[in-house]
Order: structure tokens, then sequence, then C-alpha cells
């Protein structure tokens, strides 16, 4: 098991934006979110989704995740 690596601050655009360290950290999270060894509860949190272009599917992917976390989310048009 490879030490936890923090991203914070990074921008990840592409897989091969993270090094063969930061990936495998990442897959072992992921792991651990799915064996239900950790979990992460957003209740009385919102995410606020702000979308350039209009996006049905990522949309409403962001906000069915944040549901089942227990937070909220709340569109906001950067037009308006």
């Amino acid at each position: 098991m490879i030490k936890p690596i923090k991203l914070t601050n990074k921008n990840l655009l592409s897989s091969s934006d993270l090094s063969k360290e930061e990936f495998i950290s990442i897959l072992e999270l992921a792991e651990k979110f799915k064996n239900k060894q950790i979990s992460l509860e957003f209740k009385n949190k919102v995410l606020g989704l702000i979308f350039d272009k209009s996006s049905t599917r990522t949309r409403v992917s962001f906000q069915v995740a944040m549901s089942r976390l227990g937070g909220t989310t709340v569109d906001l048009n950067p037009t308006t």
C-alpha cells in the first residue's frame, strides 16, 4: 500500500497529469470507498453547478452523486 498523496491545488485535465504514485493512490482510495471502509457525508452542504454549455448528463450526474452523499445542488447560470 502506497502512502496517500495530497492532490490539493492540482489541476487534473488528463490521467497523464498524474504520477504513477498519484494514480495508484487514487485507485486505492476508490477501492476503500467501494468496500465501504471510508465514506463521505455532505449533509447540510450545497454544491453550486456552473456550466458554460448545456450538459444535461453531466449536470444530472453531479446532482445524483451529491444527493446520494446527503447534500444538495444549485444550478447557477453564468449568463444571468
